[in-house]
């Protein structure tokens, strides 16, 4: 049986890795409570308030400086959502931050026979998968700790890795 991880347990395993943080990130939509606000200003052409992602970005700043790496992939749909429209412009702060995002586009993770759930993987030996919900976002993660189910989270991060383009090959073409 897996463990399920949410509220501190969910935030020490975002916080407490030792080398490296993965995230495949590939729902169209999120309906995160704390960034609707910024959704909204966002999609009404104002300027998003991002005080919601300053703890975010500080943690992968001081993290990246001490040497830890923090990477997502995340799949695009075609056409965007206006979620991801939101997202794609959030990111260049992830970047100045330190984080390695990459972009996929959904028919590239159609052919490749991806999950569609989103995880985080930590130090090659946590595997988190996410589970949200509709109307109020992530409620947890179940932990996959056996090391043969591990290594097949591994291999889809290589995978996704090495098809994936840069965000800043992404917005420049």
């Amino acid at each position: 049986m897996m463990d399920r991880l949410s509220g501190d347990e969910w935030a020490r395993a975002l916080h407490d890795f030792e080398r490296t943080a993965f995230r495949f990130e590939c729902q169209g939509t999120y309906h995160e409570p704390y960034e609707q606000e910024a959704l909204r200003q966002y999609l009404a052409g104002g300027e998003p308030d991002l005080g919601y992602l300053r703890g975010w970005l500080d943690d992968v700043r001081r993290g990246t400086e001490s040497g830890r790496r923090y990477s997502r992939v995340r799949v695009l749909t075609d056409p965007l959502t206006d979620y991801l429209k939101f997202e794609l412009a959030v990111t260049p702060h992830n970047a100045a931050a330190g984080e390695e995002v990459r972009i996929l586009s959904a028919a590239q993770a159609a052919e490749m026979d991806l999950p569609q759930d989103d995880f985080w993987l930590f130090d090659n030996k946590l595997a988190t998968v996410m589970h949200f919900d509709e109307r109020e976002g992530f409620q947890y993660a179940d932990a996959v700790t056996a090391p043969d189910q591990v290594r097949e989270f591994l291999e889809i991060r290589e995978r996704v890795w090495d098809a994936a383009v840069s965000f800043r090959e992404f917005v420049m073409t």
